[in-house]
């Protein structure tokens, strides 16, 4: 019974640790035109992957193969 107490309080300060890096780290923004650019791409190319990838998108296509095929 004292190894399963034990077990759950290493568990639980990993758990603790961890929320606390997470914490710690915060939200960084980019502050470079380059980093805000590359920013934007990214940001565009999740949007546009969220578009041509929804279950919507995907099941109500009229083709099922691969659109890029030659």
């Amino acid at each position: 019974m004292v190894e399963l107490g034990v077990f759950f309080g290493v568990l639980g300060l990993a758990a603790l640790w961890m929320v606390g890096i997470v914490l710690r780290r915060g939200k960084r923004r980019t502050e470079t035109a380059e980093g805000l650019l590359i920013e934007q791409a990214h940001r565009q190319q999740a949007a546009s992957d969220r578009a041509s990838y929804s279950s919507t998108a995907i099941h109500n296509s009229l083709t099922h193969g691969n659109e890029y095929r030659p």
